[in-house]
């Protein structure tokens, strides 16, 4: 009897985790998450957002993604940079739309590569907080969701950063599936 409950409380508990390639997660259309750090306490200090790839500052469309990361980023503490040049801190950002294939390639394995239609688009926000002295990273989060073609990207990337920074920092290391 006890490993029937054993076995139960197993089974209960894989039920309630999905990934995208199980239909349960297909169907909910929630955003997969993973979050790398350092473990311990991240120091919010002054911060200024940048594309990753410097020809997309002048972008208009990335204008608004920075401004939702922004956002988010001051609802955890931190204070954006009047002068982008004079912060340690930066939180580079990239957003990229495809298939989720092509998008999810070389991430943990929870992150499959289902699609739900030839309608849907798969968008990626990635975030990286970095020091502007060494470059190096001490926070990463990606966030990739699909969504019907033809939805506003502003709108996408929104719902992306509010899964990506729920919890802030999140657990490092591990793929979960905000709703």
């Amino acid at each position: 009897m006890k490993r029937l409950g054993t076995a139960l409380a197993i089974a209960l508990a894989l039920a309630g985790c999905t990934s995208s390639r199980g239909q349960r997660a297909d169907q909910a259309g929630g955003v997969d998450v993973t979050r790398t750090h350092l473990g311990g306490q991240i120091a919010r200090a002054q911060i200024a957002v940048e594309p990753v790839n410097a020809a997309d500052a002048n972008n208009p469309d990335f204008a608004a993604f920075a401004g939702t990361v922004e956002r988010h980023l001051v609802r955890h503490g931190y204070t954006i940079a009047e002068n982008r040049r004079a912060s340690e801190q930066i939180a580079r950002v990239t957003v990229t739309q495809g298939s989720r294939a092509a998008l999810t390639t070389g991430w943990p394995a929870g992150l499959g590569a289902a699609s739900r239609g030839a309608n849907q688009v798969a968008t990626l926000l990635d975030v990286r907080i970095q020091r502007r002295s060494d470059g190096s990273v001490f926070w990463q989060g990606r966030a990739v969701a699909e969504m019907p073609s033809g939805t506003p990207r502003a709108q996408v990337v929104e719902r992306l950063a509010e899964a990506l920074f729920r919890d802030f920092p999140g657990e490092s290391g591990r793929t979960i599936r905000v709703r």
